[in-house]
Parts: C-alpha cells; structure tokens; sequence
C-alpha cells in the first residue's frame, strides 16, 4: 500500500470520525423533517402551474371553437350572396382554425394528465412526508431515552467505593435502627397497658359469672341459711307494700 494511499485513508479516518461525534441524530432528523416541509409550498406551485396551464389551453379551445362556427356562418352567408371570394378567404381561415383547434385539444388532453399526475404526486409526497415525520418524531424519542441512559450509566459510574453513596448508605441504616427501636418501644408500652386492661375485664366477667351462678342458686333454693346469702322472699300480694312485712314477720323482727 503506498504512502498517499495510507495518508488519505488516514484523514478520512480522522475527519469521519470528527463529523460522526459532531453528529446529532435529534438535530438531523429535524433538520430532515423541516426540509421536506418546506418542499411542500415548492410542490404546491409546480401543481399550480400545470394546473393554470392546463386552465389557459381550454379557455383556447373555447375560443378556437366559437371561431370556427363563427367562419362556418360567415362561409354559408358568402356562398348565398354569391361572394365566391370572400367565401374562399373564409375557407382558408377556417382551416387554420379547425387545425389550430385540433392542436390546442390535443395540448389539452395532455395538460390534463400532466395536472393529475402532479396531483397524485404532490399527494403522495404529503403521505410520505407524514409516515416520515412520525418515524422522526419516534427516533427523536428514542435518541432522547438513550441520552437520559447514558447520562444515567454515567452516574452510575462514578459512585464508587467512600464516596457519597456510603454516606447516604450509613446514615439510612442509622435511621433504620432509630426508627426499629421507637417502634418497639411503642409495642411495649401498648401491650402493657392492653394486658391490664384485660385482666380488670376478665376480673370484672368472673364476678358478673359468680353474680349470675348465686341468682340461679337463689332462685332454685339451693341457698342455706349458712351460706350467708338472703333467704328469696315472695313477692307481696296486690295491695300490700313491703315495708308492712308478710303475716306480722315484720312486727315480729321489730319485737
């Protein structure tokens, strides 16, 4: 391989490499987005030309038209007034009208395709240039996620060992252990209060139980007089009230 060769593969290495990293994916495509925009209003026009082209050609044809049958008029009344003459002048410009004619129609039958396909085209550059800027926009989103990943791995990167990571790191683990040992702290107190709480309920249920089991006792008569419970006493009769006693029992306990 010789020297110039090795040289010039050599700069293009070097100056690709410098317009690679110059490079902007985001910045291309937009740029790419706004030049097929502006070729929009190009486009438009060149449709407007052959359309006014096409328009011109049969505001032509009309006129070539009226021409004709107006010589053709001018002809028939010649002939009648017996003008051989005029009536061959006319011939002759009839002919170069009906000729005239046959070529403007011809023009026109081509302007309107021309306009058609122009048509076609202008619309089919607009759908591209639509599908396009939706695929832009789309890569334009990626190049955006993958700068947000590489400014990311980068950060990532320099976390290293006794850097701000194991500050952060220790002072988290510190306040673990505060807030593990409040919580505790406040398990406890709640169930030292809790287990009072339920011991005088339970103590409160076993006296409502007993209270209960002597009801059921005295009203079954299974008290004696030794077990230091009152005896149950009838209820009083209609019209009698309780402090009179039962068959003198009360003057007698007064006694």
């Amino acid at each position: 391989m010789g020297l110039w060769t090795r040289m010039k593969r050599s700069m293009r290495a070097f100056f690709g490499g410098i317009i690679e990293k110059t490079e902007d994916p985001e910045l291309l495509l937009q740029q790419t987005i706004r030049d097929m925009r502006d070729r929009v209003p190009e486009l438009n026009n060149s449709v407007a030309q052959v359309m006014a082209t096409e328009k011109l050609l049969a505001k032509n044809r009309e006129r070539l038209e009226t021409q004709v049958v107006d010589l053709d008029s001018k002809i028939r009344a010649s002939v009648k007034m017996g003008r051989d003459d005029i009536a061959t002048a006319y011939i002759g410009q009839l002919q170069q009208a009906q000729l005239d004619l046959q070529k403007t129609s011809q023009q026109l039958e081509h302007a309107n395709l021309a306009s058609k396909q122009a048509l076609k085209a202008r619309d089919n550059y607009v759908l591209q240039m639509q599908r396009r800027t939706a695929e832009a926009m789309q890569l334009i989103s990626q190049s955006k996620q993958a700068k947000l990943q590489e400014q990311l791995a980068q950060t990532m990167e320099s976390f290293q060992i006794g850097d701000d990571a194991s500050t952060f790191n220790e002072m988290r683990d510190k306040i673990d252990r505060r807030a593990a040992a409040a919580e505790a702290k406040m398990q406890l107190g709640a169930a030292s209060v809790d287990t009072q709480m339920q011991d005088i309920e339970r103590e409160a249920m076993d006296m409502q139980l007993q209270d209960k089991l002597l009801a059921y006792k005295r009203d079954m008569g299974l008290l004696g007089t030794g077990d230091g419970a009152p005896t149950p006493q009838a209820l009083p009769a209609e019209g009698e009230t309780t402090g009179g006693g039962q068959n003198g029992t009360g003057g007698s306990q007064a006694g």
